[in-house]
């Protein structure tokens, strides 16, 4: 009579899953970095359907002063801050101030180029979008966001969600499930944030007022839509930032790996 061996668990993050997230990990700094170089071209946002420098913008990245003195600053409503040397006026390659948004280290292309900066940003916008609708699928199939990502009941209830903050603070995480913080995050990344940016990106094309004028017309205007898209962008770095900051607190080592070589539930 054979012995049945025991079967290994299943892998913590499940091959679709891993080969997403480091694929999105280069789209998404291609797409921020051209993104950036795209928005040097007129460092400020409105709400509307118009938008110009006589117009008033509700956030303007923006340099005073002359070629020997500049004084960057980032504004935003009627609240301005000084920001020399990061936004606004910094350090060119040769060590010269230039007024500039956002810095060459920061952008792709690195020296000014808005119609490169665009086809950059073009062609990554398809790589998110179909990667996108690839993995949603995916996760649908082989049941990834009806398993871990769906919200029961008794997880909405506040003093469940408190006590996910509590393990949150004290960096004590459950390797076999997902919290209702993490759930929640990775859910309105996936489902509202990246269709949000993705659908306010095809607003902004002047195509689609003839294409579908009803997309444009669902953010009030092109100028909206860019307002939007550049919101979700720092949302979306945001969300990078949080989730990098945990990984380091909490054994980036092993949840690198596991994210590499799929773990262990």
């Amino acid at each position: 009579m054979m012995t049945q061996l025991p079967s290994s668990p299943p892998p913590r993050h499940r091959l679709s899953t891993r080969l997403w997230h480091w694929a999105n990990a280069v789209v998404v700094l291609v797409m921020v970095m051209s993104g950036l170089m795209i928005f040097n071209a007129h460092p400020r946002l409105y709400w509307g359907a118009y938008g110009a420098n006589a117009d008033p913008a509700w956030l303007e990245i923006g340099a005073t002063g002359d070629a020997q003195h500049l004084a960057g600053g980032l504004r935003i409503g009627s609240m301005s801050i000084g920001t020399t040397g990061l936004l606004g006026a910094s350090a060119g390659e040769d060590g010269a101030m230039q007024a500039i948004a956002f810095p060459g280290w920061a952008t792709i292309p690195g020296s000014y180029d808005l119609a490169l900066a665009r086809r950059w940003h073009l062609a990554f916008a398809w790589a998110l979008a179909v990667g996108l609708a690839v993995y949603v699928v995916r996760s649908l199939v082989n049941g990834h966001i009806w398993r871990d990502l769906h919200i029961s009941r008794a997880e909405w209830a506040p003093r469940h969600i408190w006590g996910d903050v509590r393990d949150h603070l004290r960096l004590r995480f459950d390797d076999a499930s997902y919290g209702v913080l993490q759930k929640l995050a990775y859910v309105g990344v996936l489902f509202v944030l990246l269709p949000a940016m993705i659908a306010s990106g095809l607003a902004m094309a002047p195509g689609m007022d003839a294409a579908a004028p009803w997309l444009v017309d669902l953010f009030g205007g092109r100028q909206s839509a860019r307002s939007v898209h550049f919101i979700g962008m720092a949302g979306l770095v945001g969300f990078v930032g949080l989730h990098l900051s945990m990984v380091l607190l909490s054994g980036p080592l092993r949840r690198v790996w596991a994210m590499i070589a799929g773990g262990r539930a």
